[in-house]
């Protein structure tokens, strides 16, 4: 349950930043679920990989390249979800962290005492 939660929470995340952040458009919920569902997968298999292999360059930017790899990641979804679509890199830059803050934010209010 507490997957389907985090989820939803995310595709929450997902369409609010869509309408904040210029260059980056949703279609609708259901791409707004398909964008988190996609997110959640590369952020599971795909993020980890790449933090390790650029792990020597994430050190000497003191962890700045994060947000590198987070808008990669961003970028790879505008390619595989149909309905969601960001115009550019440093969008994808912006439109991650502007998710990251919304997630957390709406993750507290619906996280399980």
């Amino acid at each position: 349950m507490d997957y389907l939660v985090s989820w939803l929470v995310l595709a929450g995340a997902v369409l609010i930043a869509a309408y904040i952040i210029p260059g980056v458009k949703i279609s609708g919920f259901f791409s707004a679920l398909a964008v988190a569902l996609a997110l959640g997968i590369m952020n599971l298999i795909l993020r980890p990989i790449l933090i390790f292999f650029t792990l020597p360059l994430s050190i000497l930017t003191l962890g700045l390249f994060i947000f590198v790899i987070n808008a990669i990641i961003i970028l790879l979804a505008d390619k595989l979800v149909k309905g969601f679509e960001v115009r550019g890199f440093f969008s994808a830059l912006l439109y991650s962290i502007v998710v990251s803050v919304i997630n957390m934010v709406l993750g507290h209010f619906f996280k399980h005492h």
